[in-house]
């Protein structure tokens, strides 16, 4: 099984190094690859790449993640989130190859209180999402065998992501404000590649599995709880902090204002997920808690 991986820098693309290695030839690539295009902005390139190597199974962890940014770069937004997804679709419904891409609980405008289902109506509330949405769209058009995994407030030990800037922030101030009506489920990379693999492996024996699934560990929480709970953790390491508990306050989303107005409710039900693929999908406190762990005792 050959399988071509885009976007090998990001934090889940240097985990699908990781869990998609024993399954086959693996071909990684970002966008400033030589020997190959990586760079999903150049369709001409990247339909070569793919006719150049013939994969079996593309993956596609590339994408413009800047959400606020993308409010004015909606151009440049569109072209990797929406425009890219469909050409390589379109490849790999001529190599008759499987794609694998990842969307986001932003496709949902946040509404109610209930993890959103595969099936329930989309409304994202800003470009990112939008942009996103239309990614998925053209692959389903494109006619394509395809897994679509939307995940949500994704974390790794590589790269920048949510861990790392509260405790960056809470070495350097006393006082930290983190928003508290935002609930979601934080997910690790490590775990969306690992599912990954496990659905991939799958396909040897069962075809009929194309289609949209929603990947994120069990559990929901808030940011603000997120971050008293990195916080809880990283003194319990005795690492030295700057913030006390008590001065990790809560605000309201409308008290921090940003150019992209974030959904309310990121809860997504993926029980269609682990129904299957046979799986069991880990409480979310269980992958933050090794992560921060690896983290800090690369700080120490």
């Amino acid at each position: 099984m050959r399988i071509l991986l885009f976007g090998k820098n990001g934090q889940v693309g240097w985990e699908l190094q990781r869990s998609l290695a024993p399954l086959g030839e693996l071909i990684a690539l970002n966008s400033m690859d030589n020997e190959y295009c990586g760079d999903l902005a150049n369709f001409a390139g990247i339909r070569q790449t793919i006719r150049r190597i013939a994969p079996d199974i593309i993956v596609n962890a590339a994408a413009y993640t800047a959400v606020d940014k993308a409010e004015n770069e909606t151009e440049l937004a569109h072209i990797l989130n929406a425009q890219a997804p469909g050409v390589l679709a379109q490849e790999a419904k001529q190599l008759n190859a499987w794609l694998v891409h990842y969307s986001t609980d932003y496709v949902f405008n946040g509404g109610g209180e209930q993890p959103h289902l595969e099936t329930d109506a989309t409304d994202p509330i800003n470009v990112y999402g939008k942009t996103k949405l239309e990614g998925e769209n053209n692959i389903v058009a494109s006619g394509c065998s395809h897994l679509i995994f939307r995940t949500s407030w994704v974390y790794a030990t590589h790269g920048n992501n949510f861990i790392k800037t509260i405790l960056r922030l809470a070495q350097q101030r006393d006082k930290l404000t983190i928003v508290n009506d935002q609930i979601g489920s934080p997910t690790g990379a490590e775990l969306i590649a690992d599912i990954t693999a496990c659905a991939l492996l799958s396909l040897r024996h069962q075809h009929k599995v194309s289609g949209l699934y929603h990947l994120v560990a069990k559990g929901y929480t808030s940011w603000y709880e997120f971050a008293r709970f990195i916080l809880e953790h990283a003194r319990q390491e005795n690492f030295s902090l700057k913030t006390q508990l008590d001065a990790l306050l809560p605000i309201a989303s409308c008290d921090f204002p940003l150019p992209a107005k974030r959904p309310l409710n990121s809860r997504l039900n993926a029980c269609l997920l682990e129904k299957q693929f046979n799986l069991n999908l880990p409480d979310w406190h269980t992958g933050v808690s090794r992560t921060l762990t690896e983290i800090l005792n690369k700080e120490v």
